[in-house]
């Protein structure tokens, strides 16, 4: 027989009474959803259809908010497009005012040498006199 280490027993610290942890409502159903006990609960299947049913209007919802950011995207390209399209309005009318003047028309069609010329005599203008043509009744 040898020496044998004789081991002492430390003195243990006394023990603090445990704390019951707090069960609060919140932790308990948080609790309960990641850990998916609350789908075998009666009350969720029976539920079932309601949460669905949010389900499908969250789905709804959200492809609305995406199909109304398309629409406004597409308003803005078209309001571009038409202020595009009012300035060559503008630019195309006032190019034809200047084209239509009665120097520029004669000026053009002396380029073009088909022998029209411009009119030195001013027109007259016409009166035409209406004649009563029904049958008079005596």
């Amino acid at each position: 027989m040898g020496n044998k280490f004789k081991e002492q027993q430390k003195a243990e610290a006394p023990k603090k009474p445990e704390k019951p942890a707090k069960d609060n409502k919140v932790v308990r159903s948080v609790a309960s959803v990641v850990s998916g006990n609350f789908l075998s609960k009666d009350s969720t299947v029976k539920n079932l259809p309601f949460i669905f049913f949010l389900s499908f209007l969250a789905v709804c919802y959200i492809a609305n908010g995406y199909y109304a950011d398309d629409q406004v995207r597409k308003v803005n390209i078209l309001t571009n497009e038409i202020k595009e399209l009012r300035t060559e309005y503008i630019v195309v009318k006032d190019s034809l005012v200047i084209m239509s003047k009665q120097t520029e028309v004669a000026k053009a069609l002396a380029k073009q040498k088909t022998g029209i010329k411009e009119s030195v005599v001013p027109p007259k203008k016409i009166a035409v006199q209406l004649v009563d043509t029904t049958p008079k009744k005596d």
